[in-house]
């Protein structure tokens, strides 16, 4: 009897963990079902969107502002800073002032990094950090400054030309002076342009060198960690390109890097010594470029077509991903925080996605200075002459 009743309980236990087994197979079914229909839709909604058309807007909220002649406009960590050469100032979206800042400056330019900012006089001595919140620190230098660049922690890198020699500069956020080097015209090259990587290690310069006619350009990579202590004059490598001009370096990231010369494109990466991973070759004149963190865009002039422009943009591996005609007479032509392109005219704009759409294209009564993405589908901001305007495609 004892070993029977044992049988019994046995017998249904194992029938019910089969059916709690059972039981939680279908929740886990159901739970997966659910969430397949609901990425499906929201994936659908998000393409849906992604492929309309807008002719028209409605202005949701205008706000008045007050430029001085001669302003020009940055974004900046969701905000925008107005510079001239009386100041500059922060504003968000709503045009409410953040943050200020005085000077006289005869050609300011803006470099931004995530949360920090430097504004600083074109072939003048004065460099201002900025954060998100207001100044961090001021330097002053004994030679004209020629190019500027802010990494996201703060670190400033400034370079200077003086009497046929290139100087580097390299200060922390509070504007104290951290490193030094020099560019010797006769032994390096004159000096067009530097970038910083985001975290502040990495600094790249490209150099031109004419000599008896020939064209050559070097790009020199240095690395101020522990890998480039070790290296002489912290240099961890260097490419050089006969009948080439790169007058343009960005790093896109911390360890990608884009040179941007005529009628090439040269992508480096590396966390520690930076190499060649892509080269672009352009079958003509490059008219304009730009990039985010994420891709790199190319303009062109169209020869025997209808549209003026062929824009190409291409992923961080060098692959295509758009290639698409405009007609817009433009004057910027850049990407939005939310990977849509924006190409600008004096009062005429269209957006275009990733995938080739035009998202809207419209004009305004007045001039625009500046677009930017709110994050949301169908709202953007304008930044049109005397005002701030939200917008909304419809």
């Amino acid at each position: 009897m004892e070993d029977k009743a044992y049988r019994v309980v046995t017998s249904d236990v194992k029938e019910m963990n089969e059916k709690i087994h059972r039981h939680r197979r279908r929740i886990l079914l159901l739970t997966a079902l659910v969430v397949i229909l609901l990425l499906g839709t929201v994936t659908g909604i998000y393409v849906y969107m992604q492929s309309q058309t807008y002719t028209e807007y409605e202005v949701v909220k205008s706000v008045k502002r007050k430029d001085a002649t001669g302003s020009s406009f940055a974004s900046f960590h969701g905000n925008v800073i107005k510079y001239g050469k009386d100041g500059a100032s922060c504003m968000d979206m709503d045009n409410h002032l953040i943050w200020n800042q005085t000077y006289e400056m005869q050609s300011p330019m803006v470099d931004t990094c995530e949360g920090y900012a430097v504004i600083a006089d074109k072939k003048g001595d004065k460099v201002y950090i900025m954060d998100t919140v207001g100044p961090c620190g001021e330097i002053n230098t004994t030679m004209p400054i020629h190019r500027v660049r802010v990494a996201n922690q703060g670190t400033v890198a400034i370079l200077m030309e003086q009497d046929g020699t290139g100087y580097i500069h390299i200060y922390d956020k509070d504007g104290n002076f951290l490193a030094e080097g020099e560019l010797h015209t006769e032994n390096s090259g004159y000096p067009l342009d530097i970038t910083i990587s985001n975290d502040g290690k990495k600094m790249a310069v490209s150099l031109l060198d004419v000599n008896d006619g020939n064209v050559k350009t070097t790009i020199t990579f240095y690395n101020f960690s522990a890998t480039g202590q070790k290296e002489i004059d912290n240099i961890v490598a260097q490419s050089s390109y006969a009948d080439m001009v790169f007058p343009k370096l960005k790093f896109l990231n911390n360890d990608v890097m884009a040179a941007f010369g005529n009628g090439r494109v040269v992508i480096f990466e590396g966390s520690q010594s930076p190499q060649v991973k892509k080269e672009i070759v352009a079958e003509q004149e490059i008219r304009s470029i730009f990039y985010n963190e994420a891709y790199i865009g190319l303009v062109f002039e169209n020869q025997n077509t209808k549209a003026r422009y062929k824009m190409q943009v291409y992923d961080l591996n060098g692959n295509e991903v758009l290639s698409k005609d405009f007609n817009v007479e433009y004057h910027e032509i850049g990407f939005l925080e939310n990977d849509e392109i924006c190409v600008r005219g004096d009062t005429e704009c269209i957006l275009y996605t990733l995938h080739g759409v035009e998202k809207f294209h419209g004009s305004f009564e007045k001039n625009i200075w500046k677009v930017l993405s709110t994050g949301r589908i169908k709202d953007y901001i304008f930044l049109t002459e005397g005002q701030t305007q939200r917008i909304r495609l419809k």
